[in-house]
C-alpha cells in the first residue's frame, strides 16, 4: 500500500498503528512537511498565498527560499502589512491529515513518540495502539507577546494538582504541565510582536530553536521539539516597549521585510478584499474608479505627512475602514431622502475622517494641530495629488496663453456667489447645485477624457475640491458638509468662530 496516494477519507479509516505501519507511513518533520508541499505547488504553478497582494516579487519570494531552507522565519515590517496573514496561510502547506497517538498531550507521532504517555502506551499496546487523525488547520498556534506573558505560559511548569490528583511525586515527569511551545510539538508556532515579549522569556526560547530541549524547574527534558517558528515584528525603533535580543534573533534563520503596496492598484485590491460590506445596497451606490483611487491616496499621503510618525506606519486598515465609511456615508444619505440610487460624491470623504484619526501616529506638531485637521489635510492632499492626472494644474494655466479653462466658474465665484455641498443633499438638488456654477460642466467635458454620463457631477465637485486645494477657491467645513466661495472675499469675510473651522488657509 502507497501512503502517499492514500485520500484524506482513507486515511481516516486508518485506526491503529499497526494499521498505519502496514499504509506504509514514514514519519517525517513538519519543516520537511512544509518543503515537500512547497515544491509540489510551485512545480504547478499554484498561487501559495492567495489573497496576498503586492508581496508577489519580494516577500512571498523571500518566504519560499526560507521554507526550501527549512528556517524559522521572522516577518518584519509595520503595522497592517500582512504578517500574521501570511504565517496563518502557511498552514495550507501542510498535509491534510497527520497521525497523533490517541490521548496524548504534545501530538506524538506514532512512530517517534516524545511524550512518557506516548512511549507507555505504544510499549502496552504495541500495534493496537489507537491513533488519530490531525487536520493541518488545527495544527497551528499563536500567541501574542505581551510583557505579563511567562515562562510557565510558553514552555511549561510544574503542577502541584496534578501531582496531588495521580499521587505523583515531584521528581515524576508526568506532574509537568507543559506551556503552548511544547503542546505545539509538529505544529506552526507565531508568536506576534516579539519585541514585546521580555528579554528573559525570549532567553527561554534560545535552547528550544537551537537545540532543542526545554527546561522546566528543574527537569532536565531532552525534547526535540518539531516545531516550525514564525515571529512576526515591527521594526526596532517602533516603539520603546522592548525589542529583540540579539541571541535570539541570530537564532532565527530567515528574516524577511514586510512593506506597503507599492502602487495604488495594489492598494485598491487589498481594500476591494478586505472591505466588510456584507448587506450593504452596493448595486445601488455608484462608485467612480476616481473614488478608490482617492481612498488610496489618502493613505500615500499620510506615510509621507510630517504630521505623522513615519516609524509607526499606516497600516491598510485605514483605506479598508475609510472605503466602509464612504459606503456608509451614500447608504445613509440615500435611506434619509427616500432615494433608491445614489452616486459617492467627493463630500463623502468628510465621512471618512474618523476611520483616520484612529489610525495615524502623530509627532508633536500633528498633535498640536489636532488628528481632525491632521486627516482634513490628509484628503486635501489626495485631491491635489488625483487633480493634475484628470485635469491642468490651475497655476499653470493662470499663465498660459492659450486661456485659464477655468476662468468662467472662477469669475462667478469672484462675484461673491457661494456654492453648499451638504452631506445629505438630495441627488436632484446636489445636481442643480453643480449644475448652477456657469462654465463647471464645460471644464469637465471638455477636460475629462472618456467621462461617463453618471459620473459627470461628480468630476463637476472633484473640479471644485481640486481648484481650492490649488489656492484658487476658498473651501470651509459647514456643520452639515461644505462651502466654497471666493477665496480673496472669504479672507474678508471671517465671522466669530470661524478660525476654529476646517479652513483652506490654515492648510
Amino acid at each position: 500500500m502507497d501512503y502517499q496516494k492514500l485520500t484524506p477519507q482513507e486515511l481516516t479509516q486508518i485506526k491503529t498503528l499497526g494499521q498505519l505501519k502496514a499504509a506504509g507511513y514514514q514519519s517525517k518533520s513538519i519543516k520537511e512537511e512544509l518543503r515537500d508541499n512547497l515544491i509540489l505547488k510551485i512545480k504547478r504553478k499554484e498561487n501559495v498565498f492567495e489573497g496576498i497582494w503586492g508581496y508577489e516579487d519580494t516577500v512571498i519570494p523571500d518566504i519560499e527560499r526560507a521554507i526550501l531552507s527549512r528556517h524559522n522565519i521572522n516577518l518584519l515590517g509595520l503595522r497592517g502589512q500582512a504578517k500574521t496573514r501570511i504565517a496563518r496561510m502557511m498552514t495550507q502547506l501542510l498535509d491534510e491529515y497527520v497521525p497523533v497517538v490517541f490521548g496524548s498531550e504534545l501530538n506524538d507521532d506514532p512512530l517517534a513518540p516524545l511524550s512518557t504517555y506516548a512511549k507507555d502506551k505504544i510499549e502496552e499496546k504495541g500495534d493496537d495502539t489507537p491513533i488519530i487523525w490531525w487536520h493541518r488547520n488545527d495544527r497551528y498556534t499563536e500567541k501574542l507577546a505581551t510583557p505579563d506573558v511567562s515562562v510557565a505560559d510558553l514552555i511549561g511548569d510544574v503542577d502541584p494538582i496534578k501531582a496531588a490528583t495521580m499521587k505523583l511525586s515531584y521528581n515524576d515527569e508526568r506532574v509537568i504541565h507543559y506551556g503552548l511551545v511544547p503542546r505545539s510539538h509538529r505544529s506552526i508556532f507565531v508568536i506576534n510582536e516579539l519585541p514585546d515579549l521580555q528579554a528573559r522569556i525570549q532567553v527561554a526560547l534560545f535552547n528550544i530553536l537551537q537545540e532543542g530541549d526545554i527546561q522546566i524547574r528543574g527537569f532536565k527534558l531532552r525534547l526535540p521539539l518539531d516545531i516550525q517558528f514564525v515571529f512576526t515584528a515591527n521594526p526596532e525603533d517602533y516603539t520603546n516597549r522592548g525589542s529583540i535580543v540579539t541571541p535570539l534573533k541570530d537564532r532565527i534563520e530567515s528574516q524577511i521585510i514586510t512593506h506597503y503596496p507599492k502602487s495604488i492598484e495594489i492598494g485598491r485590491r487589498i481594500t476591494a478584499q478586505e472591505s466588510n460590506l456584507k448587506g450593504k445596497p452596493l448595486d445601488n451606490i455608484y462608485v467612480p474608479e476616481l473614488m478608490k483611487d482617492l481612498i488610496e491616496q489618502i493613505a500615500i499621503e499620510a506615510r509621507g505627512s510630517e504630521f505623522v510618525d513615519e516609524k509607526s506606519g499606516v497600516s491598510a486598515r485605514l483605506t479598508i475602514s475609510a472605503y466602509e465609511n464612504l459606503i456608509s456615508a451614500a447608504e445613509r444619505r440615500m435611506y434619509r431622502n427616500g432615494e433608491s440610487n445614489t452616486t459617492i460624491r467627493i463630500a463623502d470623504l468628510i465621512g471618512v475622517i474618523p476611520a483616520i484619526t484612529g489610525k495615524v501616529e502623530l509627532v508633536y506638531e500633528g498633535e498640536q494641530e489636532g488628528a481632525g485637521l491632521v486627516a482634513y489635510n490628509l484628503i486635501g492632499k489626495a485631491i491635489r495629488s488625483q487633480f493634475v492626472n484628470y485635469f491642468p494644474s490651475p497655476e499653470q494655466k493662470k499663465k498660459d496663453k492659450n486661456g485659464n479653462p477655468y476662468v468662467i466658474p472662477l469669475a462667478w465665484f469672484g462675484e461673491g456667489n457661494e456654492l453648499d455641498i451638504l452631506a445629505s443633499q438630495a441627488d436632484k438638488e446636489y445636481k442643480t447645485a453643480l449644475h448652477s456654477v456657469p462654465g463647471l460642466e464645460e471644464v469637465v467635458t471638455q477636460l475629462v477624457k472618456d467621462l461617463p454620463e453618471k459620473e459627470k457631477e461628480f468630476f463637476m465637485e472633484f473640479a471644485l475640491h481640486g481648484l481650492a486645494e490649488f489656492s484658487q477657491l476658498s473651501k470651509r467645513v459647514l456643520d452639515t458638509g461644505l462651502q466654497f466661495k471666493d477665496l480673496f472675499s472669504s479672507m474678508f469675510d471671517m465671522g466669530p468662530g470661524d478660525e476654529d473651522d476646517f479652513e483652506e488657509d490654515d492648510l
